[in-house]
């Protein structure tokens, strides 16, 4: 449970409207359901207010009060596919915001905000510290209200927001039930995640049986797979015990692919999200578009480009002492690591500041390095480059360098057209052999394909992995990363209290490296932010050890001893900025041994031997 100072803060009329980003605007309403949804979530939310009152004097129970709340997230379930499309920040920010302070940017500095909305309302009255929260609850109850009464006057005087796709909303939302919703992301507190999943699935049912657009489509078997799912999920409410596994293959990704089927009208999102909007499977390696993460086009890429990028990717003579390259710290045979705790420095008997993470899957990111502190690629290079203790050289030195190379001058005359050795064909040719490192052909992406079989303890560690272990509410499914979908255009930073050692060796201290609380982005200048690092992908995981930022932990079993006790807070450890729940896990030897066997079958290194 997440406490935090309630601070004072002034809704002003209109604000929740004002603050609103949506995809597209229009004044025609849509579909009855839609216009009905609304309506209903409204009507719910006024009697949770209601009932937050009435429980604050005493007057109902606990259990009344979840009762209220869940029907109210319920209500808000039929109609997420439709809102958190259209209204993407009002939804993140105001509606169904992640129980966990953020920061507001305005101009060069920001301010730091408490959370609001449905998430921290159901981590709140399903804690054991519910009576003792009154008034907060009411707090975030009245925000809550006042804001989305306020978007309900505006749609109802001006129409809801429109797209040009009708199917993109509810293909994100089966991206957002999988990832966000039975992960238990989406509900802290109360872990109803079937329950609320099949309102999901219900909404989009009623969707498409009252809008005319989809008579122009055989629906029947949508509808079939969305009725045998809505049972499914009717009858499987356990949290713990509940198989992702079947729930993927039977519903999620059937209904995903027969949905994609049904319009090809333009991407409404592709200036804003790098999901591959063609794709037919979460676990193929074209769910997303590198293209979206880099400067590079995808017009621009080819053969050679890659091939030239590969060549200066193992060039030491690029670096100022003519003795590092990119492979010195990223190690092919070690998933482009170098197994050491931190990299090497040019300077002698010296390390850099962090641990080497994996190039696998690494374009895959809207920012770089441990601390965030780039914001694209081609970014993360440069400061490679001009960092003193890495390469220690500028783009002038380097392209000086490739200029006199007569090899060099005919790779970037095949590379380009107009053959011309610069600071930009330079960055483009090395974000282009980053980019193709993929890493989707693990047994584990191949067996959610239905390409082949893997273990028991390899399907029970998923199971883990996405339920009771928490774990994929930080690395999202399924890129199992930090990435946050159904989006995919941001990343995401934890504050886990990482030890200077493994925990079974005494004594605990917390290690000192405030991460991106020491980060140059004076925009993002905030407490909340002290120790917080960027949550790396766990793809190729089994080759990429010692483990963390700081390369204090060898072995798996380590990392899962650590995150098993609740981090650092929860080895006894003074955080006031923890996002990583203190509680204990309670894994067993045993589901210890499955998480690490799934792990284990997500190693994929085939794409570097092409």
């Amino acid at each position: 449970m997440r406490s935090y100072p309630l601070l004072v803060v002034i809704l002003l009329i209109g604000f929740a409207v004002m603050s609103f980003n949506p995809v597209y605007k229009g004044k025609e309403n849509e579909n009855t359901f839609i216009n009905k949804g609304l309506t209903d979530f409204k009507g719910k939310l006024e009697q949770l207010k209601s009932d937050v009152y009435r429980f604050s004097e005493d007057k109902i129970s606990l259990e009344e009060l979840q009762k209220s709340l869940s029907s109210t997230r319920n209500s808000f379930k039929e109609i997420e596919f439709y809102i958190a499309y259209h209204y993407p920040e009002y939804t993140k920010t105001h509606l169904n915001a992640a129980p966990l302070f953020h920061i507001e940017a305005a101009g060069t500095s920001a301010y730091t905000l408490p959370p609001e909305g449905l998430q921290v309302l159901d981590e709140l009255i399903f804690s054991e510290d519910a009576g003792n929260e009154k008034v907060k609850i009411k707090t975030i109850t009245d925000f809550l209200y006042n804001s989305y009464s306020n978007f309900y006057l505006s749609t109802v005087k001006n129409g809801v927001s429109r797209g040009n796709n009708k199917t993109l909303p509810l293909r994100i939302e089966l991206i957002r039930i999988y990832t966000l919703g039975v992960t238990g992301f989406d509900t802290p507190g109360s872990l109803n995640t079937s329950e609320e999943a099949r309102s999901a699935f219900w909404g989009i049912k009623k969707y498409i049986s009252d809008d005319l657009y989809f008579k122009n489509y055989n629906t029947e078997k949508a509808h079939q797979i969305l009725a045998e799912g809505i049972s499914y999920l009717s009858s499987h409410k356990d949290f713990e015990t509940f198989d992702r596994i079947e729930f993927y293959k039977k519903y999620i990704q059937p209904l995903y692919e027969e949905l994609g089927r049904w319009d090809g009208r333009p991407d409404d999102l592709k200036e804003f999200s790098g999901w591959n909007v063609g794709n037919k499977n979460l676990f193929s390696s074209d769910f997303l578009d590198p293209y979206f993460y880099t400067l590079l086009k995808s017009s621009e890429d080819n053969p050679s480009l890659r091939n030239l990028g590969k060549s200066i990717f193992y060039d030491q003579n690029l670096s100022g002492n003519g003795k590092m390259s990119c492979a010195t710290c990223h190690l092919q045979d070690n998933a482009f690591t170098d197994l050491k705790a931190k990299s090497p420095s040019n300077i002698e008997g010296k390390t850099v500041l962090r641990n080497s993470p994996s190039l696998y899957n690494a374009v895959f990111a809207k920012r770089f390095f441990y601390d965030l502190r780039a914001f694209y690629l081609e970014q993360q290079a440069e400061h490679v480059i001009y960092n003193e203790e890495e390469f220690n050289t500028s783009y002038e030195n380097i392209i000086s360098k490739l200029k006199t190379d007569p090899e060099y001058k005919k790779k970037f005359r095949n590379a380009f057209k107009d053959g011309k050795i610069n600071k930009e064909n330079f960055s483009k040719a090395l974000s282009s052999y980053v980019a193709s490192l993929y890493s989707f052909d693990s047994d584990f992406d191949r067996f959610m394909r239905n390409e082949k079989e893997v273990s028991e303890d390899v399907k029970k560690g998923f199971n883990l992995f996405m339920g009771k272990a928490n774990c994929a509410t930080c690395h999202f499914a399924p890129h199992f990363s930090g990435l946050v979908p159904p989006l995919f255009n941001e990343n995401e930073s934890e504050v886990l209290g990482i030890t200077t050692k493994p925990v079974n060796q005494l004594p605990v201290e917390l290690d000192s490296d405030l991460g991106r609380g020491k980060s140059p982005v004076k925009k993002e200048k905030s407490w909340i932010y002290d120790y917080s690092f960027k949550t790396v992908t766990v793809r190729n995981i089994a080759l990429t050890k010692p483990y963390f930022h700081n390369g204090a932990f060898n072995t798996l079993e380590e990392v899962l001893d650590f995150y098993n006790e609740g981090g650092g807070e929860g080895l006894g450890l003074k955080m006031k900025n923890q996002t990583l729940a203190p509680d204990k896990l309670n894994l067993t030897p045993t589901e210890i041994k499955q998480i690490i066997a799934f792990l284990n079958a997500l190693t994929d290194v085939s794409k570097a031997k092409e």
